[in-house]
């Protein structure tokens, strides 16, 4: 079912349950006790899909290198399977559009996100040298030009093919993770220059200690 499900998709479809069960020659009944929503059966077909990028691990200890080769592994792969990635983007939207109009009712929500998951890990060598803060605003940065709405700008608004569009991503990964070290090693240098005023005794002007005023004799 799973097949026919990816089979679906891949024609550009955003199949049902049923559509499925007909595809597959099962009865509705049997496709329903495997995926009980159509949700169920979009993620599972993404999973299914992503299958070798959400293994992805990395023996190299450097953020850059970590991040060129998740994005080199995962590309072709998103590229191979466009169609059943954009199916599902385009049910997310749906249900979106759907739920703002109050019209969503008891469906089970499209759960998205994997992406979330192989970014903090490709720039996991960088979790103890920058802030939370930081390290949370880098993945969030990294996740714009990498899934699948980043094959709908590089390819669709952009026109172009996959391998200039993984450079522009690399490009972008790359100029992302250099400011976020920049910005943590500016950030520490003035907390740092900040401290060595404080130890040699330099205040701000905020800081110098208030002369008592002298209450005047009558």
């Amino acid at each position: 079912m799973l097949d026919a499900a990816m089979r679906l998709m891949q024609d550009g479809l955003i199949p049902s349950v049923s559509d499925v069960a007909e595809a597959a020659q099962v009865s509705r009944a049997t496709a329903y006790r495997y995926f009980p929503s159509q949700s169920a059966l979009i993620q599972a077909a993404v999973d299914e899909a992503l299958g070798p990028i959400l293994a992805w691990t990395s023996a190299s200890t450097d953020a850059e290198d970590r991040i060129t080769e998740l994005v080199t592994f995962a590309y072709p792969r998103m590229e191979s399977y466009e169609a059943t990635l954009k199916a599902a983007l385009r049910l997310a939207l749906d249900q979106w559009a759907r739920r703002h109009a109050g019209l969503f009712g008891d469906e089970a929500p499209m759960v998205r996100g994997h992406r979330i998951g192989l970014l903090n890990s490709a720039v996991l060598p960088l979790k103890g040298k920058l802030t939370r803060d930081g390290f949370e605003r880098l993945t969030q940065a990294l996740s714009l030009v990498f899934g699948t709405e980043a094959f709908v700008v590089l390819k669709d608004i952009w026109g172009l093919d996959r391998k200039r569009a993984e450079e522009v991503a690399l490009w972008t990964c790359h100029a992302l993770i250099q400011a976020a070290i920049a910005e943590n090693g500016k950030a520490v240098a003035r907390t740092a220059a900040t401290a060595g005023r404080r130890k040699n005794g330099v205040h701000g002007a905020g800081s110098l200690p208030k002369k008592k005023s002298r209450a005047k004799l009558r």
